[in-house]
């Protein structure tokens, strides 16, 4: 598909002429960084040009809408948690950004978990709103005109941006109109006959702000949930300021548990839990009424989204020493906090009218449909 739009694309007339988007994951990079044997910033710099190479218009990091996934996700969690009294269904709130955890929770438990599903967008559909919404309008062009592409680590991303709640009735668009892994961007360069070391870099191209460096988010390869909003928590309910975060785990390293505690009080409870049979175990717990969690930071994958199904598989590692290769090259970027970038701030302030307003409510959040199965007999196997 995408290959096509480019080979339309550069056949056509400027005033038709589709410009296309490619926004890119940071587990994404990560892998492609591990598979060349190049640092991250090398990576960004080397993708950007094959992909204009191509016939790409603009290349973004996906790092940039994460910021607006993981503010507007502090703010959802502690209106929750102001209102847990009269809604016995506002905690725990579980994440929303692993679509494969979504189509399991919609298909198999419909109306009794999504309530408790955050309505915040992933990073990915976020950025979907910001190309065909924003940057649409400082291009000057209907959201049509403009190809969106995601490269992710995920094949359930594709599922996600088909889904009818990111399709535009007025431009008949989707937010996102293409998804790719990481291993197709793989088949790509292959395809291309083009090995991404021997690539020269180019500039880096932003949504909006200065050109820098790609940056990372503090809190491990899924994005980092549950230690942002627990520290804004612990500051905006309790005026508590967390320093590092120390992890329990459980069962196994992919069910752990943060808590915050004052004079033996448990204030807040938090856990993650990655892969279907801690998932299970979780929603068996909700329907027992004995979960102890505030917040849960829920991924289809085990290890999370590093891990995720559509990441390139190195050849001549054990899958122990990939994850291990590709986590260390994640962590070496520099972490900002959403709070201090000046240009999500600008954003939120000019297009979206303010912290809370409706329209970030209606560009930034979503919702879930419980899925009726055509037999109740059958089961889902993961």
């Amino acid at each position: 598909e995408l290959c096509k739009v480019l080979a339309l694309s550069k056949a056509a007339a400027a005033q038709q002429q589709k410009v296309v988007v490619v926004s890119v994951s940071p587990q994404s990079r990560a892998s492609l960084a591990a598979r060349s044997r190049l640092g991250l910033l090398e990576t960004a710099q080397k993708l950007t040009r094959f992909l204009k190479a191509l016939g790409v218009h603009h290349v973004f990091d996906t790092t940039f809408s994460r910021n607006f996934s993981l503010l507007e996700s502090q703010q959802e969690f502690v209106r929750r948690f102001q209102k847990q009294a009269e809604d016995k269904k506002a905690l725990p709130m579980l994440a929303s950004a692993c679509p494969g955890w979504i189509c399991y929770a919609e298909k198999t438990h419909g109306s009794f978990i999504i309530p408790h599903i955050s309505t915040t967008k992933s990073p990915q559909q976020v950025m979907g709103s910001l190309v065909k919404g924003y940057f649409a309008e400082q291009q000057h062009l209907s959201p049509d005109r403009i190809y969106h592409v995601t490269v992710m680590p995920c094949y359930d991303k594709k599922l996600e941006a088909s889904r009818p709640d990111f399709f535009d009735q007025e431009f008949q668009t989707r937010d996102v109109d293409c998804v790719i892994t990481t291993g197709e961007v793989l088949k790509l360069l292959e395809q291309e006959g083009v090995s991404l070391a021997d690539v020269d870099p180019a500039p880096l191209d932003t949504l909006l702000g200065a050109v820098g460096e790609p940056r990372s988010h503090p809190g491990g390869g899924s994005g980092g949930y549950l230690e942002h909003i627990f520290r804004h928590a612990a500051l905006e309910l309790f005026g508590i300021h967390v320093g590092s975060i120390h992890y329990k785990p459980l069962k196994n390293k992919d069910f752990q548990e943060v808590t915050l505690e004052r004079d033996g009080e448990v204030l807040l409870h938090f856990a993650l839990a990655y892969g279907f049979r801690n998932i299970q175990n979780l929603v068996q717990k909700l329907k027992r009424g004995k979960c102890p969690y505030h917040y849960v930071e829920v991924m289809a994958c085990p290890s999370g989204s590093l891990n995720g199904g559509g990441q390139i598989k190195l050849e001549g590692e054990s899958s122990k020493e990939e994850l291990q290769q590709v986590e260390r090259l994640y962590g070496s970027l520099r972490a900002e906090v959403p709070e201090e970038n000046q240009a999500v701030r600008e954003l939120y302030e000019h297009w979206l009218g303010g912290w809370g307003s409706g329209r970030a409510l209606q560009v930034l959040h979503t919702q879930y449909h419980p899925v009726e199965r055509a037999n109740s007999a059958l089961s889902i196997k993961w």
